[in-house]
């Protein structure tokens, strides 16, 4: 059966619309669609599975591990499992982003910040 689902009725946290594919049958992957405010991004963190942000419009700087590195839109940035990593809208813009998680399920561990502290050993799901 095929799932049609509008953008709207996906979880929406202000900044990014949640879809979870193991809420959507057998859709081995979730992603978050994504609209950073400029100087904004997440907190140091990591997942046991890889992620690959698809950049579509703007300049977004990511910390993996140790390295640097800049992307902009029509560029692609893959994080290995188990790698630290966070990014920051680094224009004066939105930047548009799809950020893909190789999981049916998100979890999250929370490196720095305030959901480190949360009570939940920093991991979300």
């Amino acid at each position: 059966m095929a799932h049609v689902i509008n953008k709207v009725d996906l979880p929406h946290s202000g900044s990014a619309y949640k879809f979870e594919g193991y809420l959507y049958g057998d859709a081995h992957v979730s992603f978050f669609l994504s609209e950073t405010a400029p100087g904004n991004g997440p907190e140091l963190h990591s997942h046991p599975y890889a992620e690959v942000f698809v950049v579509q419009e703007g300049e977004l700087a990511f910390t993996v591990g140790d390295d640097t590195v800049e992307a902009n839109g029509g560029q692609i940035v893959i994080v290995p499992a188990g790698v630290s990593h966070r990014f920051v809208n680094l224009g004066l813009a939105p930047a548009r982003h799809i950020d893909i998680h190789t999981s049916r399920r998100m979890t999250t561990e929370w490196l720095e910040g305030p959901k480190s502290g949360d009570g939940n050993g920093g991991t979300t799901s």
